[in-house]
């Protein structure tokens, strides 16, 4: 029954600690694009591919007591903390969830900023289209971002990196 819940959890348990709403939604959105079984369906916003699914399955594991969320005043904003309880912990013994390689994915993700992320899974989002048109659209939607065409060939080499990681080996 909390399946989902469980794969959100191991992604927390492998990432360790992650700081901040949207680099958690860029990080769940490019697990599933390497082939990760996440279900949650994403669409784009804002700040690229979002999932309100992964915002209410987060909400619920909190609630539960499964997720800690710290909220911290950074400025002139507001930045959320995640980590795994103990009884979080406790809660994901019971499922065995098998997602070879997703651990150190997670981590590498984890050590980039949530700026690149958003860029990554930008690109991600738009892959079905020619490497041009993505350019055309990151200018476009995220022209307040400024990103330049050196970001977004990192963005690429990045991805590759990622599914290097992966071998095509990861099974739901």
């Amino acid at each position: 029954m909390f399946t989902e819940h469980a794969k959100v959890m191991k992604a927390l348990a492998a990432a360790g600690e992650i700081v901040g709403r949207k680099k958690l939604q860029k990080m769940i959105y490019i697990a599933k694009k390497l082939q990760f079984p996440f279900y949650e369906k994403f669409d784009f916003h804002f700040y690229g591919p979002y999932s309100e699914e992964l915002t209410c399955r987060v909400e619920e594991l909190c609630d539960l007591g499964f997720l800690h969320e710290v909220k911290e005043k950074k400025g002139g904003y507001f930045q959320y903390r995640y980590t795994l309880t103990e009884a979080g912990k406790q809660f994901l013994n019971h499922y065995d969830i098998k997602m070879p390689h997703l651990q150190e994915c997670m981590q590498d993700m984890n050590e980039q900023n949530s700026r690149f992320l958003e860029l990554v899974s930008t690109v991600l989002y738009f892959e079905h289209l020619t490497k041009e048109e993505v350019k055309e659209k990151v200018f476009l939607l995220k022209s307040k971002q400024r990103y330049t065409e050196e970001e977004i060939e990192q963005a690429y080499a990045y991805i590759e990196k990622l599914r290097a990681k992966v071998k095509n080996e990861v099974r739901a």
